[in-house]
């Protein structure tokens, strides 16, 4: 079978397993007994309708309408499939809707309707506006697709945007912008030769003309040569607005000088010999799909330092709608806009374009390794699963929907409103604003031990971004600045964060002295000592915290944990600092759960486990949580009388032998913990009330065991794990973590000791 055969057949597959389609409808309100049955139809659904009747705006108080959005086509004008109907078009607003709930978290309905008559399809989608919040209009052809626009934008008081149109302009707009920036050009002095007078074309150079080109220095091109004045073979309002005055005729003719051409048209359109006649460092956007204009190897053998974007993934600088559309949907939705106008166009512009001369993500660059990432010719625009566009981009229309006087329902105070779509996509950002609070009231300095690892370079970038701790970083200069260089950081040894060489750093006489003080009567001789400190990293970051040279150590991002943990008590373990256990936070969908001990003692004590619970309580707060524990095991309240069930049971008398300022109940079972109604079943009279948020087991095999089956099965996302009884003086992790995670960790690692045990 051949390559293509493959594709086809997994793309088949793809759509039609599990079960066919790519959407489903969800129920966001119980639905679990005959209460439920009665709010949600007849009688309750009655008090919302009246509600609604009395005033309008009431719908996005009591319905879905405020975030659900209509994907309309009569499929006639697919992909690069062209006229297929309504029907066949399917599959393809499915896949946007897709889109919409997963870049946005917006709902949305795939609409295909059987009209061709422009008016007529307008007449329809007009008829949609009390069911939907906004309509993305796609896949109609030209320039029926402009009257449907036009006429339902003037009838309706809600967004209406053809994506196609306006989509595309938008990112090219970033892209053209971003271009420029590189090739030092501008848009008021460049020159513009475009093929392709159809729909996406035409609005792409009605953006370009807003962001400052001259229309004069545009020069349209289609499938019958030049638009020019006096044409009329295939005319319409929209080409003829860039009719040019002019004898010349073809493409050859008029792409001299070109200092971007813009391509939305068809294969191999502009030729090698076009492309040599342009303008030194020329912007080349062959946008055609699947065959662009000229291939990226094409253009460069004739102008080497051409800066070329195109529409494909497998070449750099693929102009995507994804890019724009669930996010100017975002913004438009949650500022009640009324409109999408050119206000907030220019500034979805802005916001991606700005984001691509950032510092790349860390969740970004996990989804496309291998691929360059930093600012410049072969990267203009962020990639769509840039976590950080629906903050940037979705805001800054919001802001400017609200500036321009369309937004219905203005947003108080956007920097809130930005935080909040970003917890939308970090699941840790809202449970972790306590600590970052925290964090932010000391300057505490943190060193990392696998200091050349990418996912603690970015972290590192992070933090000095985003708090106001001091990374310090363990690890070679060569390799740690050749890295950032190749990452697009803008983070350098030296000047933004302090370096420790273990192969070549001044304090290594201290360093070695100091372990071996510590380790001289535990069998470890001063040639060891030398040894560890060039080669062991996690004791190098542990000695420089014994030294009050860092305040916390993170590790562990390689290797086994108690390995690392061996090293960490060697050096800072003390007659008060020890080592109590290992506390996951596991974020969930339906809420936080904490689980341990998770790594530190295999088969805990009975004092053991009570320090566990009194440690764990203490962490929970530091989220802004109250704790509630369980102490779990296959035994129920006294029914097994050894095993796990004989441990917590001690474990529960040594917590009752002294007032405590937590609830905790055991020995359960996890489902009676997490199971209200059960527990009150079979133990009413449990001071445990509500679920618990807060599970610690008699063995680290069940602690670890859950941790990882919420982690890998139920989409739970890790915050930790957190080590307990060493003072917040190191943590370490595993190796699966994240960037992200490092920089919550370090967040953890950055509140004063004072808040932590």
């Amino acid at each position: 079978m051949s390559e293509n055969q493959n594709l086809r057949q997994a793309a088949l597959h793809y759509h039609e397993h599990p079960k066919p389609g790519k959407l489903e409808v969800k129920a966001t309100k119980p639905m679990a007994n005959g209460r439920d049955l009665a709010r949600a139809y007849s009688p309750g659904v009655a008090e919302a309708c009246i509600e609604i009747k009395e005033d309008a705006a009431n719908a996005e108080r009591y319905t879905a309408r405020g975030n659900l959005v209509a994907v309309v086509t009569n499929g006639s004008a697919v992909l690069g499939l062209g006229n297929i109907g309504a029907l066949a078009s399917k599959p393809v607003m499915e896949g946007k809707a897709v889109l919409f709930k997963k870049f946005a978290n917006i709902d949305c309905f795939d609409i295909e309707l059987n009209e061709p008559d422009p008016e007529k399809l307008a007449d329809i989608v007009c008829a949609l506006e009390p069911t939907f919040g906004a309509i993305n209009l796609e896949d109609i052809k030209a320039p029926d697709c402009f009257i449907v626009e036009k006429l339902c934008r003037e009838r309706m008081n809600i967004p209406v945007f053809h994506d196609d149109q306006h989509g595309t302009a938008i990112v090219v707009g970033a892209a053209a912008k971003n271009a420029l920036h590189v090739a030092g050009k501008s848009f008021e002095d460049i020159k513009i030769v475009s093929t392709g007078g159809g729909a996406a074309g035409i609005a792409c150079l009605n953006m370009l003309l807003k962001l400052g080109v001259k229309r004069e220095n545009v020069w349209l091109c289609d499938v019958h040569g030049l638009v020019y004045e006096g044409r009329t073979e295939d005319m319409n309002p929209q080409k003829a607005a860039y009719a040019q005055k002019t004898d010349l005729r073809t493409l050859g003719e008029v792409i001299e000088g070109a200092d971007l051409f813009l391509g939305l048209s068809g294969p191999n359109v502009l030729k090698p010999e076009m492309a040599a006649k342009m303008a030194s460092r020329p912007i080349i956007f062959a946008l055609a799909n699947p065959v662009p204009e000229i291939l990226p190897d094409e253009a460069r053998k004739v102008a080497p330092d051409a800066i070329i974007a195109t529409g494909r993934s497998d070449f750099p600088n693929q102009v995507n709608n994804v890019l724009c559309f669930p996010f100017i949907f975002r913004g438009a939705l949650d500022a009640g806009a009324t409109e999408i106008n050119d206000a907030m166009q220019i500034a979805c512009v802005d916001g991606i374009a700005e984001l691509a001369r950032a510092t790349t993500s860390a969740e970004a660059a996990a989804a496309y390794q291998g691929e360059q990432m930093t600012f410049g010719a072969d990267y203009l625009i962020p990639k769509p699963f840039d976590p950080r566009l629906v903050g940037v981009v979705s805001s800054s229309v919001a802001q400017a929907a609200m500036e321009s006087g369309v937004a219905k329902t203005p947003i108080a105070d956007l920097e809130a409103y930005k935080e909040k779509l970003n917890q939308t996509v970090f699941k840790s950002a809202l449970l972790m604003r306590p600590v970052f609070e925290a964090a932010r009231a000391a300057s505490r300095r943190i060193v990392f031990a696998e200091g050349e690892e990418e996912r603690v370079l970015r972290a590192a970038q992070a933090i000095l971004e985003e708090t106001t701790e001091t990374p310090i970083l363990i690890g070679r200069p060569e390799v740690i600045e050749s890295r950032c260089e190749r990452m697009g950081l803008g983070i350098r040894p030296g000047r933004d964060f302090q370096l420790v060489n273990p192969e070549n750093d001044p304090r290594y006489y201290d360093y070695w002295n100091s372990y071996y003080d510590i380790m001289q009567r535990r069998g470890v001789t001063p040639d060891l000592a030398k040894a560890i400190m060039r080669t062991n990293t996690t004791a190098i970051g542990a000695i420089m915290v014994h030294r009050n040279e860092a305040d916390s150590l993170i590790c562990g991002t390689f290797g086994e944990y108690r390995w690392h943990l061996n090293y960490v008590t060697q050096v800072l373990g003390s007659s008060t600092l020890s080592p109590h256990g290992g506390l996951s936070l596991m974020i969930l969908e339906d809420g936080p759960l904490f689980i341990a001990d998770t790594h530190v003692h295999q088969l805990p004590t009975p004092e053991e486990i009570a320090r566990i619970a009194i440690g764990a309580a203490r962490h929970v707060r530091r989220f802004g949580l109250e704790p509630r524990i369980a102490l779990c095991s296959q035994s129920q309240f006294g029914n097994q009388k050894e095993g796990a069930g004989k441990r917590l049971r001690a474990a529960l008398a040594i917590l009752d032998s002294a007032p405590r300022d937590f609830v905790y109940e055991g020995e359960m079972p996890v489902d009676t913990a997490l199971d209200p109604a059960l527990r009150d079943r079979i133990f009413p009279s449990s001071r445990l009330q509500g679920e618990a948020n807060v599970l610690v087991f008699a063995h680290a095999d069940a602690a670890s065991a859950v941790r990882n089956i919420l982690k890998m099965r139920a989409g739970g996302l890790e915050v930790g794990p957190i080590l307990m009884g060493m003072g917040n003086r190191a943590h370490i992790v595993s190796p699966s973590i994240t960037a992200r995670g490092l920089l919550n960790m370090a967040a953890i690692a950055g509140t004063p000791v004072a808040h932590y045990g």
